[in-house]
């Protein structure tokens, strides 16, 4: 591993970049990364490559009628589960090409005989590139995370970008109140919704940084031009995202790497059956079973980015 300091242009002198300087080109690599993410996640209507989320609740059991009395509690069908399955979260990757070093296609620095030389490639991996994917995959869900996702219980949220105005996931219950005796025979099935859950990606933001010395086509030492360097700083992080071991980053639902945003929580109601009945006349007595109880988590689901 080299990490190095590059060289600046400071008011006609050559100096050493301070370490507040590097991380501010680092953040720029998070911003030019945001601009064009090469790992997306986007919201399709199923068949999603992120799956294992399941939404479950309580539906009523199917009535038990009679000639001649109101049909017995144990002779009538227990409330049941509902699941429903998601998988509306797909994955794709586009890493684009590697760059090319010329030898003198990155900033310089003073090795250690005091000699002005040109960045590695891999110099620049560790010094700009790698330090941007670690800010982008940690737990955070900052600016410096811009370009990579998270989970909220709002369709719009403040310094995000809503990938689909459609639920990734959706909590519901059964409403108890839609189910009444009179209604006998009920619609087994009449859920409320508790909550919905949106894939919001993060913005970015172009921060202001120092621009380094390159080697220009004549061997002269010059300010690197902002769009040259800008875009050799996006290509790189996006080619690393996808190619390099070690700092590929990839989304999962409960899998390996940290927690991006809310849990998307699956409740449904815990009790056993609320037994009710109906007369209808001396010869049609109905009985049917509601769902009922305390609402309970069955399980949370999180979306996780991972480096490897």
């Amino acid at each position: 591993m080299a990490v190095r300091t590059p060289l600046y242009n400071n008011s006609g002198n050559l100096q050493q970049m301070t370490t507040a300087m590097v991380t501010e080109i680092v953040q720029q690599t998070v911003y030019q990364y945001s601009t064009d993410p090469s790992v997306a996640l986007s919201v399709v209507s199923s068949g999603g490559s992120l799956t294992g989320l399941s939404d479950t609740r309580l539906q009523a059991g199917a009535q038990s009628t009679s000639v001649s009395s109101a049909p017995g509690e144990g002779t009538t069908a227990e409330p049941s589960t509902v699941t429903v399955s998601y998988d509306k979260i797909t994955s794709t990757s586009t890493g684009g090409s590697d760059t090319t070093d010329s030898g003198k296609t990155f900033p310089v620095y003073l090795d250690g005989l005091n000699n002005i030389q040109a960045m590695s490639k891999q110099d620049m991996l560790d010094t700009f590139i790698h330090p941007a994917i670690y800010l982008l995959t940690n737990a955070s869900t900052g600016t410096d995370q811009g370009g990579t996702y998270q989970i909220s219980t709002s369709a719009s949220l403040s310094g995000n970008t809503a990938v689909s105005g459609t639920a990734v996931f959706v909590d519901t219950r059964a409403n108890t109140g839609a189910y009444t005796s009179g209604s006998i025979p009920e619609t087994l099935d009449q859920p409320t919704t508790i909550n919905s859950y949106y894939l919001q990606r993060i913005n970015g933001v172009d921060n202001s940084y120092t621009l380094p010395i390159i080697i220009d086509s004549s061997n002269h030492l010059q300010v690197s031009p902002e769009v040259t360097f800008e875009t050799i700083l996006k290509n790189m992080v996006k080619y690393s995202a996808v190619n390099d071991t070690g700092f590929t980053i990839s989304y999962s639902i409960n899998g390996s790497g940290n927690n991006r945003g809310s849990g998307m929580v699956d409740t449904r109601l815990d009790g056993s059956g609320n037994y009710q009945t109906r007369f209808v006349n001396a010869n049609d007595y109905r009985a049917q079973e509601f769902p009922n109880g305390t609402a309970q988590t069955i399980s949370t689901y999180f979306l996780k980015i991972h480096k490897s």
